[in-house]
């Protein structure tokens, strides 16, 4: 990475992230990718159990399985149970395969409208206050429109009305990854963010905590976003009827797959919550894959969808993501619609393994 990111609960310089590449008796292939941090800090899954149900479980139930949709795809795997980050690298390589070997671009196999998408991009914990200014300074001038800073016990209120104070027009949102505690004080705290005029607060609590969401949501103005709390559609039913947030952070990793993705836009949509595109600093793979699906149409917020750059000194697909004064385009080629670089791969990597019917 070319700057290292700290969140609430850890700080990270490099990534281990593991491709899926499928291939169909054509000879035609499909790439994913399973984004999962290496360490079970942002939740329960790692690089090293996502390689473990990935070969022991997901692909051999898909290699050898003949399908006419992606969706229908995860019907072999459908006894396993969690997992989402595994199985989203293999139903996100489905649905490549399928939308190139219908000669249409992922974006409009998934439902997409949209030729360009808006980026914001996440910022995390600085040493400083001033460190972080110049973070932020640096994205405003590449043009970004919408900045994530991370927040956690000690560092909320102050670095959040420094950004506002050298940034008044800037569109901001806060995220503290669950650090805080659902009580009566930490929810006082956070109502002092409403002072600032974010666009959202993000996962303040714990994932399972949606009660504290709901609380917090009735006692401040700014929109409770969901991140974590949120791993099914069946999270999302509730959370709405709890009232826990306005917002919901879809992430293709966090729900499984590009095909759950979808039906989490649907539902919201029917639920009244304004929904955006999350990340977990995906490779090029993956971060084509949240371009896509940021072009569906209820996707009106910035998503976490900046340039590659932004994150890596190369990455794995030729051209990168590139955004244009805060832009990305949306790829009008069929299938995942940019080249993986095979060749960069194959120097990097550090297992492999192969699958065969």
């Amino acid at each position: 990475m070319v700057h290292a990111f700290q969140t609430s609960s850890h700080r990270k310089k490099h990534l281990d992230h593991i491709l899926v590449r499928l291939v169909d008796a054509s000879g035609a292939e499909g790439w994913g990718e399973i984004a999962s941090p290496s360490a079970p800090y942002y939740g329960a899954e790692t690089t090293a159990t996502c390689w473990h149900i990935a070969e022991e479980h997901l692909l051999p139930a898909v290699v050898g399985a003949e399908w006419d949709h992606p969706a229908r795809l995860r019907e072999r795997w459908g006894k396993v149970r969690g997992n989402h980050f595994a199985a989203a690298g293999v139903d996100a390589a489905a649905w490549t395969l399928w939308a190139g070997a219908q000669g249409v671009p992922l974006a409009a196999a998934l439902g997409g409208t949209r030729t360009e998408v808006v980026a914001g991009v996440s910022l995390g914990i600085e040493p400083t206050i001033d460190a972080l200014l110049d973070q932020v300074r640096r994205q405003v001038d590449a043009g970004y429109p919408r900045v994530k800073l991370k927040i956690a016990p000690g560092w909320d209120i102050e670095p959040v009305r420094a950004v506002r104070s050298a940034f008044p027009d800037l569109a901001v949102h806060v995220d503290a990854n669950g650090a805080y505690g659902g009580g009566d004080e930490e929810i006082a705290l956070l109502r002092g963010l409403d002072a600032f005029g974010l666009l959202m607060i993000e996962q303040p609590f714990a994932p399972r905590d949606l009660l504290a969401h709901a609380a917090l949501q009735r006692a401040v103005d700014t929109p409770v976003c969901l991140d974590e709390s949120v791993e099914t559609v069946h999270d999302l039913r509730t959370a709405a009827a709890l009232g826990a947030g306005r917002v919901l952070n879809i992430k293709v990793s966090r729900m499984g797959g590009l095909t759950p993705a979808v039906a989490a836009h649907d539902a919201a949509a029917e639920y009244g919550m304004a929904v955006w595109c999350g990340g977990m600093h995906e490779f090029g793979i993956g971060r084509a894959a949240n371009v896509a699906l940021s072009s569906l149409p209820g996707f009106t917020l910035p998503s976490d969808v900046s340039a590659s750059a932004k994150y890596y000194a190369r990455d794995v697909i030729a051209p990168e993501v590139v955004a244009d004064k805060g832009i990305v385009a949306v790829p009008d080629t069929p299938g995942l619609g940019f080249a993986v670089d095979t060749a960069f791969i194959a120097e990097n990597r550090r297992a492999e393994a192969v699958v065969r019917a």
